[in-house]
């Protein structure tokens, strides 16, 4: 859904990102539970107190050439009965060097679960014709990078993607394990980052970009703070109320996707076998991430429709160790991944987030016979009630939920939307939902294309309507 790192992933660990481990090893600076530091004086919206101070700190490799860095100490807590606590996290951030005439740029990392700074140089390089005259900045949001949550047994057993169903009771032991720390990782507690992070940069307003769930987190800034977003850039777009744990939107757009014929087949291979539900909705996911792989898909549904299941089989088989390939905590958090959408997620049962499993359960249950079919078509109901998201949030112990914005909040910042046809983990139904809640809002769709056109797309149609649409932003 909002991942799209498979890829990218293997580029940002090419790169050499300094502090990477094994799943198993918890990078340095890791939050599990909150742990004593320095105090934070807590402030209220309307009295911001003094600018947070960006402290000068050592770049990692690939971002020695062009590049400063620094760290940004922020309350763990900023919401709650512990909002006066003692605890802090310390957030890395680069910024490039040189003269900058059109301010800052923040680019926002995708996931939940991937740092900023690792995709850094590659974004630089793939934008330097359509965003050169801004100075862009990366940060590594709450649970991420050096403050990654660690949660092994969930790392392993559902690595990269939010459709695989984890391992039982790996969502619940990872939740249980933050503590007290585990309602501080919603998208609200990273907008309030980033508006620390402006203010550090002593910056009146900027532009700020996000691909896939960086889009979600660079709406709810907008929503908060409109007069310091001069305008967004949003590449494959989550939209502002977020992505619901049932995934109706994906399930049904995987038939504009994949075509008549395929679908056709596609519904025959899942009336014998709705087991595969999940497991077949994450595999053509995960092939419409980067640049898309799905010509391989509809001969397999094909001949598995016809009665050999081997090409599918072997198709399922290469995508879960794809998935789960051990990508290290610090490149991508799992843990971090499922405490943000399980908080951020609209509610599916009554009291969102802080349900207990009692009240999950027995919404679900009335789901099995209340989901009419075309709400999931062409896949059947038990595929959206099976697959790994709502696997997940629904094992997540409860938290108390973020305040979100109300339903019909209009965007009125200057935007850009970026979209690949291809892409079934930010589908273009999504794109068009939010440009309907912005009134100033350009909708790109790139042929062709799937998930994150600007780090991925192979052509330069996405970046070189990227160029129009910065050069006039005044």
């Amino acid at each position: 859904m909002w991942v799209g790192v498979r890829n990218a992933m293997v580029a940002a660990v090419a790169l050499g990102v300094a502090g990477c481990g094994g799943n198993d090893r918890e990078p340095a600076g890791t939050v599990t539970a909150p742990v004593a530091a320095r105090p934070v004086t807590t402030t209220t919206a309307a009295d911001p107190g003094p600018a947070p101070k960006l402290r000068p700190a050592s770049c990692p490799a690939q971002l020695t050439a062009g590049y400063r860095c620094a760290t940004l100490t922020v309350p763990l807590h900023r919401r709650g009965a512990q909002v006066r606590d003692r605890h802090t996290l310390t957030l890395d951030v680069a910024l490039q060097r040189g003269r900058h005439p059109r301010g800052d740029f923040l680019l926002l990392s995708g996931g939940p679960g991937q740092p900023g700074r690792p995709f850094g140089p590659r974004m630089a390089q793939r934008l330097r014709a359509a965003a050169g005259a801004y100075r862009l900045v990366f940060l590594d949001q709450r649970g991420t990078g050096a403050t990654a949550i660690s949660c092994p047994a969930l790392q392993r057993s559902a690595g990269t993607s939010d459709l695989a169903v984890p391992a039982k009771g790996a969502a619940a032991a990872c939740g249980r394990k933050l503590g007290g720390a585990r309602d501080a990782y919603a998208t609200a507690d990273t907008v309030a980052d980033l508006d620390a992070l402006r203010r550090a940069l002593g910056a009146a307003s900027w532009t700020v970009g996000g691909i896939s769930y960086g889009t979600f987190v660079a709406e709810r800034y907008a929503l908060a703070h409109p007069s310091q977003t001069r305008a967004l850039v949003l590449d494959s777009v989550v939209p502002q109320e977020g992505a619901e744990l049932l995934e109706r939107v994906p399930l049904r757009a995987t038939a504009r996707v994949l075509g008549p014929t395929a679908t056709a087949d596609l519904r025959r291979v899942l009336a014998g076998h709705p087991d595969l539900g999940p497991r077949l909705f994450d595999l053509i996911t995960e092939r419409s991430i980067g640049v898309p792989r799905l010509d391989v898909v509809p001969p397999a549904l094909h001949a598995a429709a016809t009665g050999d299941l081997a090409p599918l089989q072997a198709l399922l088989a290469e995508t879960s160790r794809e998935e789960r390939g051990g990508v290290p905590t610090a490149i991508y958090s799992t843990g971090l991944h499922a405490a943000t959408l399980c908080a951020d997620a609209p509610a599916l049962w009554p009291g969102g987030a802080a349900a207990p499993a009692k009240l999950r359960s027995a919404a679900i249950d009335r789901l099995r016979t209340g989901l009419r079919p075309a709400e999931t078509a062409p896949w059947p109901r038990s595929t959206a009630l099976g697959q790994g998201l709502l696997a997940t949030c629904r094992a997540w112990p409860p938290i108390a939920p973020p305040r979100a914005p109300a339903r019909d909040a209009a965007i009125r910042t200057p935007a850009i939307l970026l979209a690949g046809d291809r892409d079934l983990s930010t589908p273009l139904e999504w794109a068009r939902a939010q440009q309907r809640h912005m009134t100033e809002a350009q909708l790109v769709v790139v042929p062709g294309a799937g998930h994150s056109i600007l780090s991925r797309e192979p052509g330069t149609a996405g970046r070189t309507a990227l160029a129009k649409f910065l050069a006039a932003q005044r």
